[in-house]
């Protein structure tokens, strides 16, 4: 993917039925976008587990928090379209 794309990363943990739910939004939209996608088990980092807890998941689109616990579809794919700018080669 080139240098300038859209980068979604899901701050979650294992057994996190929210989580799950929140991935499975994420990727019916990915069918539709493309987009680079990193999941972060936050019980890997302290530092992580100290800032988020039990509040997850938490989404990021390039940086930014956009979702915390559920994820919108409609409101997920909304802030692609602002952000996608397709390939002109």
């Amino acid at each position: 993917m080139p240098d300038n794309a859209i980068k979604i990363e899901i701050y979650s943990r294992p057994d996190c039925h929210l989580c799950e739910e929140a991935k499975e939004v994420i990727d019916r939209v990915r069918l539709r976008f493309p987009f680079l996608v990193r999941v972060i088990n936050i019980e890997t980092d302290p530092e992580l587990e100290k800032i988020y807890g039990e509040q997850v998941p938490v989404v990021f689109i390039n940086g930014i928090k956009a979702f915390k616990y559920r994820v919108d579809e409609a409101e997920l794919e909304k802030r692609l379209k602002k952000l996608w700018k397709p390939s002109t080669s």
